[in-house]
């Protein structure tokens, strides 16, 4: 090949890279609502098996059919006991691991809650202690364990000082011991979106991006892991009609995504969908 025919080849096979890398890019998702039903505790989080959708709120958890929406079961922790504060949930392995937190007590200190997905009795915990802050979402993606620890600018009770500060609100991730391998802060412009709250849902996409929620916002956000430095990347941000809390995504059925909404005590059920721009 002539220097100059292998120049423009070069050139070419760059050029190329290029187009494919920035249409990947640019692709924009829209989630259309398929199903929702009734749930009380509807009221924090929501996780979903190949059979069954589990709605968390702080101390109890329920068991949906997920066709139906027929109610199956129902665990519930004690006023007086151990767990306070549970956010959402996520199956693997025939287990459900539920977010746990202390919130808004202090110091903060946050737990994983693992119940039997068939019987939803309690079988395990792990124990944060006091470490990132309120532990708020947790996932299983790619070989390892995720987990958002928010912080929160509001202030709480008679005292002056914030309840930490949402922009410390921090993921991490963790091997199959919860030992931290590595974390990252969101960006500036979704934390001011959630102030004085933080960042309440997420999951790993199908696609390969982490989506996540705020406390109160009908918006969902879609990021990746950046390339250097320690702030995630913020890809799009996209109308999502729920009102913030937990996510997650429906494993055995890619591109179904699962919400809450709150006021409502609502599982919602959306497809997503991808176009260029």
């Amino acid at each position: 090949m002539q220097p100059k025919a292998e120049n423009l080849f070069i050139f070419s096979l760059i050029l190329s890279i290029l187009l494919l890398s920035q249409s990947a890019l640019s692709q924009t998702r829209t989630f259309t609502e398929i199903q929702r039903f009734r749930a009380p505790e509807a009221h924090q989080g929501v996780a979903v098996g190949p059979d069954f959708v589990y709605p968390v709120t702080n101390r109890a958890i329920e068991k949906y059919a997920k066709e139906s929406g027929e109610h199956l079961d129902t665990f519930v922790w004690p006023k007086d006991g151990p767990v306070i504060h549970m956010d959402s949930g996520v199956i693997h392995d025939g287990k459900l691991y539920a977010s746990h937190s202390n919130y808004n007590d202090l110091p903060m200190a946050s737990s994983v809650e693992i119940h039997h997905a068939e019987t939803l009795k309690h079988i395990g915990t792990h124990s944060f202690g006091i470490a990132w802050g309120s532990c708020t979402w947790i996932d299983r993606y790619d070989g390892a364990w995720w987990a958002v620890f928010a912080n929160y600018s509001r202030v709480f009770g008679p005292g002056s000082e914030p309840y930490g500060n949402s922009y410390y609100t921090t993921l991490v991730k963790f091997d199959d011991n919860w030992q931290k391998q590595e974390a990252w802060l969101f960006p500036d412009e979704v934390i001011e979106q959630a102030v004085p709250m933080s960042i309440s849902g997420g999951s790993w996409g199908p696609d390969g991006y982490l989506y996540c929620t705020g406390h109160d916002s009908t918006e969902i956000y879609v990021f990746q892991l950046p390339e250097a430095g320690s702030y995630l990347e913020l890809i799009e941000e996209v109308p999502l009609n729920v009102h913030g809390q937990g996510i997650t995504w429906d494993r055995s059925r890619p591109g179904i995504l699962y919400g809450i909404n709150r006021p409502t005590r609502e599982v919602v059920v959306f497809r997503m969908e991808k176009s260029d721009r």
